[in-house]
């Protein structure tokens, strides 16, 4: 067997028990949705061939080493019983201690890869929160992952944003429409905006990854990466979504942040915590 049939097998098991996964919390009344690039690929599986001419694939290496999960706070004492008592995956003592009732890291019980837990909202460069006790929770809204609004805010708020993030806002892009209502497979533009128009640093990040975004489906088409019309495609969606962040109403919190402009770090600087 060749070693990228081998590496898709280990991807395709991956998936498949992510959403295993999300099957047994769901049997249990647990709010447990998918993040990241599985995600992503769960939402793009009639897009492979754009992925593999993008080179997102993974054709010399293993395309994922693990599953990122959302999950809401009220339900840890749930969530620990679910991965340590009934699925026998091993908690890392480490993080546990560091990041107590935030964040949690498994490990398959073969080892196959690690899982990775954010309770609450995801807190990298900047804060994506998907529960909370005013609201009813993001994750209540789309199944087995987190609403694509979430997984386009997860990929924009990166600081130092990579092209493997920049190709999979791509292929979001172009296996969806852009909408202002939180139907399943439409990005909401409207929810996206609104979170924007709160948080300046956010706002700043986003806009300037979608700018990156277009200015990379345009070497793309260069490099044949991405025909004419997927390039094209790509720009307007962009476009679409920039301007329902451009004309959403901004919040007082992100006028007066705004005044201060670069002058001030607008991030949270990231450290890679998994061992």
């Amino acid at each position: 067997m060749s070693e990228l049939r081998k590496e898709r097998i280990v991807d395709d098991t991956i998936i498949n028990e992510a959403l295993r996964i999300v099957e047994e919390a769901n049997c249990r009344k647990i709010l447990l949705r998918i993040l990241g690039a599985v995600a992503v690929a769960i939402h793009s599986e009639d897009l492979e061939y754009i992925q593999r001419r993008l080179k997102r694939l993974g054709d010399k290496e293993r395309r994922f080493t693990d599953v990122d999960f959302a999950a809401c706070s009220r339900q840890y004492g749930e969530v620990r019983k679910l991965f340590e008592d009934d699925l026998k995956y091993t908690a890392d003592k480490f993080i546990l201690m560091l990041h107590g009732r935030s964040r949690l890291i498994y490990y398959h019980p073969s080892e196959l890869f690690h899982v990775d837990i954010f309770f609450d909202r995801l807190e990298f460069s900047h804060d994506i929160i998907f529960c909370s006790k005013h609201k009813e929770s993001r994750l209540t809204l789309d199944l087995p992952t987190v609403p694509l609004a979430d997984l386009v805010l997860e990929k924009t708020q990166i600081h130092h944003i990579n092209e493997k993030d920049i190709k999979d806002i791509i292929i979001l892009l172009l296996g969806h429409e852009i909408g202002d209502k939180e139907y399943k497979e439409i990005i909401n533009a409207k929810y996206i905006a609104q979170i924007l128009a709160d948080d300046w640093g956010l706002w700043h990040d986003a806009r300037t990854n979608l700018d990156k975004v277009k200015k990379s489906s345009e070497e793309y088409l260069l490099s044949a990466l991405l025909t004419r019309e997927e390039s094209k495609e790509v720009i307007e969606k962009v476009n679409k979504l920039l301007s329902y962040i451009d004309e959403e109403e901004k919040m007082k919190r992100w006028r007066e942040r705004a005044k201060k402009g670069t002058g001030k770090s607008w991030w949270r600087e990231v450290e890679e915590v998994t061992r």
